[in-house]
């Protein structure tokens, strides 16, 4: 008789999923799941505490001020500690600052000017995280293969932002913003337990260099020498400045002004989130010839919610236009990444100048944007 054990043991896992990327994937999935959530919960948290509009967009920009800040030296630690550190020690920073917003929250007594102190911590931690992680992500995925364990890890990602946001904002209204906040605190807290059993053994170790500004100065040169990275970081610039910060403050305005309140603007914003799921599973089957062409083509769809807003268009067709969006920037996501991995740059010191431009947009469109409140 054969038993059981005479037949070859099937491995659930695609050959490209390994063990640092299935455990980067889970801890990307739980941490999405809280932040998500989170953001919905610390804007409620500003307006319950007597804030507006603008004190909504200080908070946010306070957040941001730090990605400016800290992101290159967070590119240059990464290059130079083992990176499975450097997430863990910043989704500790994260996991603090959120539970101690959570208190102050739930206590009834947070202000404005500790709100916005917080944020700026949680902010400090993603500007190390995002560099170490980055790097972590592209060295756990090789060959032809890299497309769609890239898409299935931005479609794993965008599931749960999506679900995050959904249960986050009907959490925030069952029981309230700080407990939201606390959730998390844990999440942070779980992802980071996860993201220490990462393996980092095939990873050779750095070799002695020049010191900080000297890895500046070399992911600086990596940048400039390489034109399709820094023409898309111009372009990106500009749609963060102009289309980003539009949609994130005054989406909301014309919700309430026009649309019926947050329940529409909750509708295209899960639109959006199904768009970007849909992107990333069309993106696990479909590899483009030119990767770069059909991402940058896939980047001016986000001009339209923008221009929806403005007319306003109904809620249905402001759906599908969000749905339509959310598509193409996933397109985009996955193609970048891609194209990041195929060129072999040195992620850990080039990408956080990517990342820097694009902050210092955010950052000062949010403050306008606030202050014209």
């Amino acid at each position: 008789m054969t038993s059981a054990a005479d037949f070859p043991r099937r491995s659930r896992r695609p050959s490209w999923a390994g063990r640092n990327y299935t455990l980067l994937t889970a801890a990307a999935v739980v941490t999405n799941l809280g932040s998500q959530g989170a953001l919905i919960a610390a804007a409620f948290a500003v307006l319950d505490a007597g804030g507006d509009g603008g004190d909504v967009g200080l908070a946010a920009a306070a957040r941001t001020l730090p990605l400016v800040l800290f992101l290159l030296i967070g590119g240059a630690v990464a290059d130079r500690l083992p990176r499975h550190r450097v997430m863990v020690a910043a989704n500790a920073l994260n996991c603090v600052s959120q539970a101690a917003f959570a208190v102050l929250v739930i206590a009834g007594d947070a202000r404005l000017w500790q709100m916005m102190l917080l944020s700026a911590l949680g902010g400090t931690g993603q500007a190390f995280f995002n560099p170490a992680a980055e790097g972590m992500l592209m060295s756990s995925v090789a060959g032809e293969q890299a497309s769609r364990a890239f898409a299935m890890f931005r479609m794993a990602m965008q599931g749960a932002g999506l679900g995050g946001a959904a249960l986050g904002g009907a959490l925030v209204a069952v029981i309230g913003p700080g407990w939201v906040l606390a959730v998390d605190a844990v999440a942070f807290a779980v992802a980071g337990a996860l993201r220490s059993f990462l393996d980092v053994s095939h990873i050779p170790p750095r070799e002695p260099g020049g010191g900080l500004l000297a890895d500046l100065r070399e992911g600086w040169r990596e940048f400039i020498g390489r034109p399709w990275l820094w023409t898309i970081v111009a372009q990106f610039s500009v749609v963060v400045a102009v289309v980003g910060a539009a949609d994130a403050v005054y989406g909301p305005l014309v919700a309430r002004d026009s649309l019926g309140g947050p329940g529409p603007w909750g509708l295209a914003l899960g639109a959006f989130g199904a768009g970007t799921v849909g992107g990333a599973l069309l993106m696990t089957r479909w590899k483009p010839r030119r990767l770069l062409l059909a991402g940058t083509l896939c980047v001016f769809p986000l001009a339209a919610p923008a221009a929806a807003l403005a007319v306003p268009v109904p809620v249905g067709p402001l759906c599908a236009v969000m749905f339509v969006s959310g598509l193409a920037i996933e397109v985009f996501g996955v193609s970048w990444m891609t194209a990041q991995r195929l060129g072999e740059c040195n992620f850990s010191v080039s990408l956080p100048i990517l990342r820097l431009c694009l902050n210092s947009h955010r950052r000062w469109s949010l403050i306008a944007e606030s202050q014209s409140l």
